[in-house]
């Protein structure tokens, strides 16, 4: 994809949705204190503890800059990206102010709280993407749900695997509650497989 703005709504098919996408939270920075001028930090992204991409953040009065390296779909060339992203602050019925990022796609400025990556980082309507419960099964949907379950219990994708241990340090209270919601989710999706491909088990 090409620089900051360039955009590329059209390259994105219908099947594509949010959690397709790493994403920039606004409200998350700003909840762990990081929106302030002259900041700089670094963003992770891990999948089972272990980190698989990052990003530098450098904030100045009225706005982030995004300092990252990344590939494009199908080359292998990597490419540095540096661009601003304008914030834009509203006041909260209680008081103190909200952040939103305006939208850095060409064309685009709307103001919203999550950015997704590809290329640059933009709004999902620039990205054409749907949430993933949109377009989901009912059984789709309850085994989403039981493999967050399995994520964070630190246990082995896929509900058809067998359960795991009570990860260190959790109490037993919990584990049971996450167990049990699991356990439903799994029920509930290999219930709604058996009827949409009308199997016999």
């Amino acid at each position: 994809m090409g620089g900051s703005g360039s955009g590329r709504r059209w390259f994105f098919n219908s099947k594509e949705t949010t959690s397709d996408h790493r994403t920039l939270d606004v409200r998350r920075w700003k909840k762990d204190g990081l929106l302030f001028n002259g900041s700089a930090f670094s963003w992770q992204w891990l999948r089972r503890k272990k980190v698989i991409a990052s990003i530098r953040i450098r904030v100045e009065e009225d706005k982030v800059n995004l300092i990252y390296r990344h590939q494009n779909r199908g080359e292998t060339e990597w490419k540095d990206e540096n661009y601003p992203v304008s914030l834009d602050w509203t006041p909260c019925h209680i008081g103190g102010e909200r952040p939103w990022f305006l939208c850095p796609a060409k064309g685009c400025n709307r103001r919203i709280a999550i950015l997704y990556d590809g290329g640059i980082f933009a709004c999902r309507h620039c990205y054409n993407l749907a949430y993933e419960s949109q377009r989901e099964t009912p059984d789709n949907r309850a085994t989403r749900k039981a493999d967050k379950i399995r994520e964070k219990l630190d246990w082995e994708p896929g509900i058809l695997n067998p359960n795991g241990w009570k990860p260190k340090g959790m109490h037993w209270k919990t584990y049971e509650r996450l167990t049990a919601k699991h356990d439903t989710f799994v029920n509930s999706s290999i219930a709604g497989i058996v009827k949409r491909f009308n199997l016999t088990l």
